[in-house]
């Protein structure tokens, strides 16, 4: 898995610096992979408890084309960075990418639980994961953050703009018939018409993608066993 010079910086301007430098390595040219291909999509997600700081990520890869679980993996810790609005990737990258590195075979898609370019800075925790990896990638989140839209049909498949200060930043998605919306934003190589249709395949039966609701469930029962031990 290729990694493109991250940096874990130890205060707030330094991790304001490093996004400002790796937002100019996110690829939004590559159309990435075609929806309905066959391949291994990979859902990651991160558990905190608030007492003890400890946290625990989980990487859940299934098949692109039937959905089923094909690998796993964790790794728990510390968070090593406090939390602060719009720097939660120097909170969740590390042991995100503890556990991608733990597959025995990398994805050739991450889905995130949160954004992509749909951030202050245009580095998201999915861009920024993309860029680190080379793995396209993109964010799926479950409220639009700041960010404007107008609420979309209420067929699935419908979507809006989802708008930062004049420029469209992403998706507000519906994935149930009547169901609110999620907010779909690119994260790195990857289109977002080609992120709005995964997401779509990924959403069979549920508001939020199956990578999202596995990881979410895994990086949960982690953190419950890192607790207890």
């Amino acid at each position: 898995m290729a990694r493109t010079g991250g940096q874990w910086p130890g205060s707030e301007a330094a991790a304001v610096a490093e996004q400002q430098r790796l937002r100019g390595l996110v690829d939004l040219e590559s159309a990435g992979p075609v929806p309905g291909s066959s391949g291994r999509v990979a859902g990651v997600d991160v558990a905190y408890d608030e007492d003890t700081d400890r946290v625990a990520a989980a990487a859940v890869v299934l098949d692109l084309e039937t959905l089923e679980v094909v690998e796993e993996a964790t790794a728990t810790g510390q968070a090593s960075f406090p939390y602060v609005p719009g720097l939660l990737a120097f909170r969740e990258l590390p042991p995100v990418l503890q556990a991608l590195e733990k597959l025995a075979t990398p994805p050739d898609l991450v889905v995130c639980d949160g954004y992509g370019i749909a951030h202050p800075r245009r580095l998201g925790l999915a861009s920024h994961l993309g860029v680190l990896t080379g793995i396209p990638s993109f964010g799926v989140a479950k409220t639009p953050f700041s960010f404007s839209y107008e609420p979309p049909d209420a067929a699935r498949g419908a979507w809006t703009p989802l708008v930062d200060g004049g420029e469209v930043v992403g998706r507000a998605l519906r994935t149930r018939d009547g169901v609110k919306p999620v907010f779909v934003s690119v994260g790195h190589a990857i289109g977002l018409e080609h992120a709005c249709a995964h997401t779509l395949r990924l959403t069979p039966r549920h508001r939020l993608p199956e990578t999202t609701r596995r990881a979410d469930a895994l990086c949960r029962r982690s953190l419950a066993a890192a607790l207890a031990g």
